[in-house]
């Protein structure tokens, strides 16, 4: 197999223009699946979040209701010792005695309120808490629903243009072979510059096929030489007499 020095300028620029048109068609694959691909990243990742934040509240519903538990039995360990002080006082055998058996109760009975009061803030928190979860339900189904639709339209694409795809990528590897590297570097960052992806393009009515630049009639003379790699001196694409560009075609 030759080496990649081994190749004339003239197939040097035939390899890139074959590359050239084959991304475009790739090019044109993608414009096909449009934003479709990132609006399906994005809706993913907000359902993961919405299902995050939903997974959050239910930890935090549960620990309320176990701290309502806590309170409810805190309610009866309190209620128990009022009965049980109350039996007490039945058999009390002097005023001090009294005194410190009504203090016990007093205090049982602010447990029992305060609890209670505890309880009232938390079931109403659990209630708030409730309608947020259900909030981040119905934002989780209109989400899915959303993203079930754009997947359907991105399979969709994907399955008519799979197996086109698949062959312009093999033959994409296969022209970049036949460039050298510093060229091909030099064609991937210009094709990363311009959002239509250009990087070679022809010199049509005496003007680069990029910008529109004029191109003087000397250079465009070296150009149709093929002897060496011109470029647009505005833009900095690749430049090819229309001759090439026209012979070379992608299957």
């Amino acid at each position: 197999m030759p080496s990649v020095k081994e190749f004339s300028v003239e197939e040097k620029l035939s390899s890139l223009v074959l590359l050239q048109k084959i991304d475009g068609k790739l090019d044109e694959i993608q414009v096909l699946k449009g934003e479709l691909p990132i609006e399906v990243k994005d809706l993913e990742d907000e359902i993961e979040g919405l299902h995050a934040r939903q997974t959050r509240v239910e930890e935090e519903i549960n620990g309320i209701q176990e701290f309502i538990e806590q309170k409810k039995n805190g309610i009866k360990e309190a209620e128990a010792l009022i009965k049980k002080y109350e039996k007490q006082s039945d058999n009390v055998k002097n005023n001090r005695e009294f005194e410190a058996i009504n203090k016990e109760i007093e205090m049982q009975t602010l447990e029992v309120k305060l609890c209670e009061k505890h309880i009232k803030d938390a079931t109403e928190e659990t209630a708030e808490k409730a309608r947020m979860l259900e909030t981040a339900k119905k934002a989780v189904a209109a989400k899915e629903g959303n993203l079930s639709v754009k997947k359907g339209e991105l399979e969709k694409i994907i399955a008519e243009t799979e197996k086109e795809e698949t062959h312009y990528n093999k033959d994409a590897i296969a022209a970049r072979k036949h460039v050298d590297e510093r060229l091909l570097m030099s064609y991937d960052r210009i094709r990363k510059n311009y959002r239509n992806g250009l990087a070679v393009v022809p010199v049509e009515r005496d003007s680069c096929g990029g910008c529109f630049h004029a191109i003087p009639p000397q250079k465009q003379s070296e150009i149709k030489l093929r002897k060496k790699v011109m470029v647009c001196e505005n833009c900095g694409r690749i430049l090819v007499d229309t001759g090439l560009f026209d012979t070379v075609v992608v299957k």
